[in-house]
């Protein structure tokens, strides 16, 4: 049976009677009100926890105004600066100290409307987003004093939309705490300007030699010109784009009405930078040295045995040497260190080709085959044996299994002295040397005793310089040679301890000074000698010419220099005795005439 149709179709007064009876007006009000109030209540809430978010690790601003890294000073033996690193922060200086260039220098490239404007400037902010759109790029920066100082004083760098408001925060909290005097002071007092230097009167002694009160217009510009990019318009980085930069202050100065025409034309002229500081690959390691001894949390200045002299003259006559007869010959890289044979203190030290230094120092880091400047070792292990600089040894073809060392020039002497095998580097005569004196672990314990700390092989092929060493602790290694006996440590201190200990007899070692002697005066290191001094020293060169090597000694100062390519690829027949012995001859003559 189907069921009856449902009439789907209501009247009005059904529906009427059917609808819910509306609310009054009064109880839809409470209920929007209350609704409104709770959404305030949470609204408030949630806005107090993104500011408490945003705020939440902000410095104290008062303490961050002093807060700074301790700073470590090197100056050389003479007591000249020659490098400075962590925090460098000068004088506290206040405009009336100041040569009112500086702080309209400033005002001019920063913000030039900041004696009339707030914590922010709006009307700046404005003028540099249409540049920057303008440009399609970052061009001007809209920041006030006040916001760098906080942004400089207590934020990171980080380009975030929470760092720029806790900027903001903190530029309202300055602006409000100090008078604009004030804050263009702490300003000057704490901007980083490259290099360490935090504050003008840190970076015009670092980059000027002068304290911030001496500055001229044009030094003064270029400081101002510095917080922008301090890495890249640094002086010391970069010449010409300081330059660059301070001729673009010395204009805005100009627009701002602070100087005229004339005098800007007469501040550029004037622009003169003075030399670089040269003490670079010494100072860098110097105070990696010296870090671990430092008093915590507190500035250091520390007295080097560097001498600037000997300094400029090992980075000048290495680059020389490398961009000149190097270039030619396939010598890519190079390094020299000069200490005292005597103290183990580091007179000079060159890392690379760099003048400046930083990067790979290859006087202490690298680690390559010193070929023949090992053989003094095995010299040394034939006289703790008894034998002399007169006896013989044979100069002849010798087979050991499959290996049969050979000479370079082939030109075998048979019988010979000790002291002519040293002098022509007869291979055959060190490796017949080496196994009648003990064998490789005999030679090795010598090696070790006298300072070589590298891995070096246990066979024959030890006595032809088949390990791999650093320059500045082979060169120390020769120093029992030239002082009595005595191994040294390498040092950096100008009145540091004096680390030595006896390792090898007196008599023994005047006869290694002897026979190294002869080396210069009648052997391979011809090219080193002087006439008038007493110049001894050993060639050295790997195989296939990859290494050279001239280590030595005059007047109580070693000298130790290497050539060769960082990825060991081969020299165009370059040996000890010929580009490493010259250089040694220059800088021997340096200390000749000292």
């Amino acid at each position: 049976m189907k069921p009856l149709p449902v009439d789907r179709r209501l009247d009005a007064a059904t529906l009427r009677k059917a609808a819910p009876a509306s609310k009054p007006p009064r109880r839809r009000l409470g209920r929007w009100l209350a609704r409104a109030v709770i959404a305030l209540v949470w609204g408030g809430l949630a806005l107090g926890l993104i500011f408490l978010w945003l705020i939440h690790d902000l410095p104290r601003p008062r303490d961050a105004i002093t807060a700074r890294r301790p700073s470590l000073t090197l100056e050389d033996s003479a007591g000249h600066v020659i490098a400075r690193y962590g925090d460098i922060v000068g004088a506290t200086v206040h405009l009336a100290d100041l040569p009112p260039d500086l702080p309209a220098a400033v005002v001019a490239v920063e913000d030039r409307r900041f004696f009339h404007h707030g914590a922010l400037d709006g009307w700046g902010m404005a003028r540099a987003a249409f540049v920057d759109l303008t440009a399609r790029r970052i061009v001007q920066g809209g920041s006030t004093l006040s916001q760098q100082v906080a942004k400089t004083l207590f934020l990171s760098n980080r380009r975030t939309f929470r760092r720029k408001i806790q900027e903001i925060i903190l530029s309202y909290w300055i602006y409000n705490h100090f008078s604009r005097n004030q804050i263009l002071e702490i300003w000057l007092n704490r901007v980083y300007l490259g290099a360490g230097a935090f504050g003008v009167d840190a970076a015009a002694r670092v980059y000027f030699g002068i304290p911030a009160r001496r500055l001229a217009l044009w030094q003064a510009a270029m400081i101002a010109g510095l917080p922008r990019a301090p890495a890249r318009f640094n002086p010391r980085a970069d010449p010409a784009a300081a330059i660059a930069r301070t001729r673009q202050v010395l204009a805005a100065m100009r627009v701002a009405g602070v100087i005229t025409e004339a005098t800007e034309n007469a501040a550029i002229a004037a622009i003169a930078l003075p030399p670089l500081p040269g003490g670079g690959w010494f100072a860098d390691w110097a105070a990696e040295q010296a870090e671990s001894g430092l008093p915590q949390g507190e500035d250091a200045t520390l007295r080097t045995s560097l001498d600037s002299r000997l300094q400029a003259a090992a980075s000048s006559g290495l680059k020389a040497l490398l961009d000149g007869p190097g270039a030619g010959a396939g010598v890519g890289e190079g390094a020299v260190v000069a200490l005292d044979a005597a103290t183990g203190a580091v007179r000079a030290m060159v890392g690379g080709r760099a003048e400046s230094g930083g990067g790979f120092n290859r006087a202490v880091a690298a680690r390559r085959q010193p070929g023949s400047a090992f053989k003094p070792f095995v010299w040394l292990a034939a006289l703790e044996r008894g034998e002399t600089p007169a006896s013989l040894v044979e100069d002849a073809p010798i087979r050991i299994g499959t290996w049969a060392p050979r000479d370079i020039e082939h030109r075998y002497q048979g019988a010979i002295t000790l002291t002519a095998a040293l002098a022509q580097s007869s291979n055959t005569a060190a490796v017949r040397l080496l196994l009648r004196s003990g064998g490789p672990g005999a030679v090795i314990a010598l090696a070790r005793r006298l300072g070589i700390g590298d891995p070096l092989p246990d066979d024959a092929s030890l006595a032809l310089g088949t390990a791999s060493v650093g320059l500045l602790e082979l060169t120390a290694s020769y120093a029992p040679f030239f002082n009595g006996g005595n191994r040294i440590r390498p040092h950096y201190l100008a009145t540091g301890p004096r680390v030595t200990a006896p390792v090898i007899a007196q008599a023994e070692a005047a006869m290694m000074k002897t026979m190294l002697a002869a080396v210069v005066s009648e052997g391979t290191g011809r090219a080193a000698a002087i006439p008038g001094e007493t110049v001894a020293g050993k060639t050295g060169t790997s195989q296939a010419y990859r290494d050279a090597w001239f280590i030595g000694a005059v007047r109580g100062t070693l000298i130790g220099v290497w050539l060769g390519n960082d990825d060991a690829s081969p020299t165009k027949g370059i040996t000890g005795g010929s580009l490493p012995a010259r250089l040694f001859h220059d800088l021997a003559l340096v200390v000749a005439r000292e």
